[in-house]
C-alpha cells in the first residue's frame, strides 16, 4: 500500500478504533434551527429559507461539523442538517441492527418526500458522501445535484494491495472482524493519548483535531462498528453511470500526503464512470477539510449550492 493510499485509509477508518459511548446532548448548530425531527435511523433539524440543501456528516460525526457554513448558507437556502442516530451521544434507535445505511437512505427519502424537497442539493462528507450516492441510485428524483466531500464509491479500494481488484466478498471477512472488534469497545475507557494517536491524520489544524476528538468520543461504537462494516462492503462503482445528477467531488491535499499531484489522479480514477462530474480541490487540509479550511470550503459549498 503506498503512502497516499495509507493516509486515505487512516482518514476514512482511523476514528473507528476510538469511539466510546458518552450519552449526552448534541451541540446546537451555529444558526437558529427548527426543532429536531427524530426518525428510526436519523434526526433532522433545519435552518434558513430558500432552495433546499441537505448536509450529511460522516462516520461518528455530528451535524455540528457544518457549524462553520450553516449561518452563511442559511441566508439563501433551507438547510437540512442530518445526524445519524448513535452519533453525538444520541440514542442509537434502530441503528443497532444491520442495514443502517439503507435505513438512512429510506429515512432521507421519506423526509424529502414529506417536506416536498425533491431535487435538493445534497452534500455528504465521507460516509455521508456514500449515502448521497446511495440516495441518488435508489431515489434519483430526490437529488438535483450532489457534492461528495472526500468520499469514494467503494471505500475498500483503500485496503487493496497494488494490482489487486478488490471485491466486497474479498473484504467482508476482514470487515466483519473489524466490526466485532470495534463493537466490543463499547463502554470501555480510552486515554487521551490513545485517542490522539488513532485520530492522527484526520485533520491538520489544532482546533480541528480538538473538535474531531471530542465528537468521536461521543459516538456509540456499536453503531460505528456496523456502519464501518457496511461502508466497506458497499460497492457503488458499477452504479456511477446511472447517477444522472451532476456530481461535484471535493477533495483535500497538503504538503505531506496526499499531495495535490497524488490526489487529483486518484479521485478522477474513482469517479471516471460518472457521466457528469466535476472536481474541486482544497489545499492545506486533511479529511475534515471543512474544519481545516473553513473559508475555502464555504466558498466551494456556496458556489455549489447556487
Amino acid at each position: 500500500m503506498n503512502h497516499f493510499t495509507l493516509r486515505l485509509a487512516v482518514a476514512v477508518l482511523a476514528p473507528l478504533a476510538i469511539l466510546q459511548p458518552n450519552i449526552g446532548h448534541c451541540a446546537p448548530t451555529a444558526a437558529t434551527s427548527t426543532g429536531e425531527v427524530r426518525m428510526d435511523h436519523i434526526s433532522v433539524t433545519e435552518a434558513g429559507k430558500g432552495s433546499p440543501v441537505i448536509l450529511i456528516p460522516g462516520l461518528a460525526t455530528p451535524r455540528a461539523v457544518w457549524d462553520g457554513v450553516v449561518p452563511e448558507l442559511a441566508k439563501n437556502h433551507r438547510v437540512i442538517l442530518v445526524q445519524v442516530n448513535g452519533f453525538a451521544g444520541d440514542d442509537p434507535g434502530a441503528n443497532l441492527k444491520p442495514g443502517v445505511l439503507d435505513g438512512i437512505v429510506t429515512d432521507l427519502d421519506a423526509y424529502i418526500v414529506k417536506n416536498k424537497l425533491t431535487g435538493a442539493a445534497v452534500v455528504g462528507h465521507s460516509m455521508g458522501g456514500l449515502v448521497g450516492m446511495m440516495l441518488a441510485k435508489a431515489h434519483p428524483g430526490d437529488i438535483g445535484k450532489l457534492m461528495i466531500v472526500d468520499s469514494l464509491p467503494f471505500f475498500a479500494v483503500l485496503r487493496a494491495p497494488p494490482g489487486v481488484e478488490v471485491t466486497p466478498a474479498m473484504v467482508a471477512p476482514q470487515a466483519a472482524v473489524a466490526r466485532d472488534k470495534i463493537a466490543a469497545t463499547y463502554g470501555k475507557p480510552m486515554s487521551d493519548a490513545d485517542a490522539a494517536s488513532q485520530t492522527k491524520g484526520l485533520a491538520l489544524k489544532p482546533d480541528s483535531i480538538t473538535k474531531m476528538k471530542a465528537w468521536a468520543m461521543k459516538a456509540d461504537s456499536r453503531v460505528t462498528a456496523e456502519v464501518l462494516y457496511e461502508d466497506l462492503i458497499t460497492d457503488l462503482r458499477s452504479d456511477l453511470p446511472s447517477i444522472k445528477a451532476p456530481i461535484t467531488v471535493l477533495y483535500p491535499w497538503n504538503s505531506g500526503y496526499p499531495t495535490r499531484e497524488m490526489a487529483g489522479p486518484f479521485y478522477r480514477k474513482q469517479y471516471a464512470a460518472a457521466p457528469n462530474v466535476t472536481y474541486v480541490d482544497i489545499g492545506d487540509a486533511a479529511h475534515f477539510v471543512m474544519l481545516d479550511q473553513p473559508d475555502a470550503f464555504l466558498k466551494a459549498l456556496t458556489a455549489f449550492a447556487g
